[in-house]
């Protein structure tokens, strides 16, 4: 895929710039694999009393993954809006926000992935070399700008993925320090986050 032709910012940091003056409810939920942090995610959706709009960020590139969405699309309320945008989530969450609705955004890691495999990132970290992506600085930087500037309510899902053991890939290393970095950020910017376990829900962060 080829990358969007953009001056690279630094890594997850946020630029400064606004557009709207009435801030959203941003709500991050972290969990591992299978800890119901997707589930609460839509539980919160649902008790919102407002629109939702799902933007969904997976990829069904094999049979298992395809099978993943599917369960998940199955859980979800049929009247609820759906984007699929794997790459440019800034954008579509621009596109869609608004006061009266709650977008749901499933999941963080799925679309940082993405970036990585998209972009050079991946490749340069696998050949030892700096990480320089153009794509991935850019599309990281302008989630972590428009967030804040966005109307109604955001419940982003994202993956805890740093507390096992150091992965032996250079890739794979830097995708678990990158969601680390990542989770942070959005961390900083929520109203509210919480991490789940075993289907437990605990607040780290606001009510």
């Amino acid at each position: 895929m080829v990358e969007r032709e953009r001056h690279p910012s630094p890594r997850f940091m946020r630029p400064g710039a606004g557009f709207c003056n009435n801030p959203s409810m941003i709500e991050l939920i972290l969990g591992g694999a299978r800890s119901g942090k997707s589930a609460l995610a839509e539980q919160r959706a649902a008790e919102s009393g407002l629109a939702v709009t799902y933007i969904a960020t997976a990829q069904a590139g094999d049979d298992e993954m395809a099978r993943r969405i599917a369960h998940h699309q199955s859980r979800r309320a049929r009247h609820w809006a759906r984007v699929e945008e794997p790459l440019h989530l800034a954008a579509a969450l621009v596109d869609h926000a608004a006061a009266d609705r709650c977008l749901l955004v499933d999941c963080l890691t799925l679309w940082l992935t993405n970036l990585l495999h998209a972009g050079s990132a991946a490749r340069q970290a696998q050949a030892g070399q700096e990480v320089n992506c153009p794509l991935l600085a850019f599309e990281t930087s302008a989630l972590l700008d428009c967030l804040p500037q966005l109307p109604g309510r955001v419940i982003l899902v994202s993956n805890e993925v740093g507390l096992g053991i150091v992965p032996l890939g250079a890739a794979t290393r830097l995708y678990v320090d990158d969601a680390g970095r990542l989770n942070q950020s959005i961390a900083r910017i929520a109203q509210r986050v919480t991490f789940v376990a075993a289907g437990l829900p605990l607040e780290l962060k606001g009510r």
